[in-house]
């Protein structure tokens, strides 16, 4: 779990969302968001998931230096690079010349106007390359946002990398970015984002050949609506996939220096099960520099390859999606789901996910914790339709594989507010939810995954 009971990285909105409560005002709609938001029974789905991933969408883009490339999995790359820049590191304080290009997306209307989006994408960064990609987006009273940097990102972090980071501190007195979260300040205005623009920009050394490739880049807009609890939905599929079991738990001590060890690791753990229940293996040369006595070396090498230095952790959900990516045959997304019955539908082609939830120990029989915001990987339901869930919480690999009753499970992981210890008001997840795939689905797979608002 990220800890028990301690701050989030949502630390800062969920003290809004308490403020907001005492002041009478209504409380903004979750810190994160996702994807896909099934309802049930034909709801309006409150997520709008879009993304540019064909050889027509790179096209239909607009470019200074980028070009789009072909083949099995369309992408865009630099192809003259349209200038070069300087970028000081915050994390190294070394300034480098980068050659750069950009491809910027066409406007995307929202189908639902938001009050958060988040940015993820699929990207190869060989050594001395890196990707920023930027946000803006115009809001329903008119007026637009600043470009708003949504995460540099680069595979590695070896001398010739930069570190890959979220930038705090942006925001223009309507909106500002969490970590990784575009968040309108005030949800009870009703001002909500109707449409935005992504930019990408890709670097390389100067002079080298070198470039980075993206092939897929989306963002999801949410407006879910403020809620202690959710409605029951009814079990509709029972089943279980074969997915590894890695505890964090066993990484306790290891490696401090990636948010104080194994204790804080359920998102990169829980993404090392499924890119591993998808084939995705690492080699003995890429697991080196891991102590020969730690256990599942593969856990550490996912938490330091999506930490994040700014924020110091590696719960940074799009890093978490483009390392997925990087394993050869993958694609990552972040969403976010309606129902458990959207999970089922996952399920029952094959595809398991990685959830997001927060909860005080006496809301989820068994857990045996509490915490401000926790990952699990859902594997499967039984007969009378409880969760199973590979728990990366648990002491040890055979214990991770847990049942969670579908009733308190359901509330935990789609509520947007909830009490915590104390008795105050903070935010809850709203159903947030990584999916990692193949880059080619088969066609059931790809059915499922459109009918969670994933293309």
């Amino acid at each position: 779990m990220s800890r028990v009971e301690q701050p989030s990285r949502r630390a800062l909105l969920a003290a809004a969302v308490a403020a907001a409560a005492v002041s009478g005002g209504a409380i903004p709609a979750v810190a994160h968001a996702a994807p896909g938001a099934g309802t049930g029974g034909g709801a309006r789905r409150p997520v709008d998931y879009h993304a540019w991933t064909t050889y027509g969408d790179w096209r239909r883009g607009s470019v200074r230096g980028a070009r789009p490339v072909a083949g099995a999995r369309p992408g865009v790359v630099i192809g003259t690079p349209a200038g070069t820049t300087d970028y000081t590191d915050p994390h190294t304080g070394t300034t480098a010349a980068w050659e750069y290009a950009t491809w910027t997306s066409p406007v995307h209307r929202l189908t639902v106007p938001a009050t958060e989006v988040i940015a993820s994408w699929n990207a190869h960064t060989p050594g001395g390359t890196w990707i920023q990609v930027d946000l803006k987006g115009t809001y329903s009273d008119g007026t637009d946002t600043p470009w708003y940097v949504m995460g540099r990102w680069t595979a590695g972090d070896g001398e010739r990398d930069i570190r890959r980071t979220s930038v705090d501190d942006q925001s223009d007195g309507k909106s500002s970015i969490w970590t990784d979260t575009f968040s309108v300040d005030d949800a009870s205005t009703g001002l909500r984002l109707v449409s935005y623009r992504l930019r990408l920009t890709l670097h390389r050394r100067p002079g080298t050949r070198g470039t980075p490739t993206v092939w897929r880049l989306g963002a999801m807009g949410s407006d879910v609506p403020d809620r202690f609890t959710v409605p029951a939905s009814t079990p509709r599929h029972a089943g279980e996939l074969r997915v590894p079991r890695y505890s964090q738990e066993i990484h306790k001590g290891q490696y401090p220096e990636y948010d104080n060890g194994g204790e804080a690791w359920c998102s990169p753990t829980s993404s090392q099960m499924i890119v591993e229940y998808w084939g995705g293996r690492l080699t003995e040369e890429q697991l080196a520099w891991v102590d020969p006595s730690y256990a599942d070396p593969q856990v550490c090498h996912a938490a330091r390859y999506t930490y994040d230095n700014q924020y110091e952790g590696c719960g940074n959900w799009p890093f978490n999606a483009a390392y997925a990516a990087t394993f050869e045959g993958l694609q990552g997304v972040v969403t976010r789901l309606g129902s458990l019955t959207d999970l089922e539908t996952l399920i029952a082609a094959g595809i398991p996910a990685i959830t997001s939830q927060s909860f005080l120990e006496a809301e989820l029989t068994g857990a045996g914790y509490g915490t401000s915001g926790h990952l699990m990987t859902v594997i499967g339901f039984t007969a009378d339709g409880d969760v199973i869930a590979n728990d990366p919480a648990s002491d040890d690999n055979d214990a991770v594989r847990r049942v969670y009753r579908r009733r308190e499970w359901e509330n935990i992981w789609l509520r947007t507010k909830r009490y915590n210890a104390s008795g105050k008001v903070v935010s809850g997840t709203g159903g947030v939810c990584y999916l990692y795939f193949p880059a080619r689905p088969s066609p059931r797979q790809r059915k499922a995954l459109a009918a969670v608002g994933v293309r």
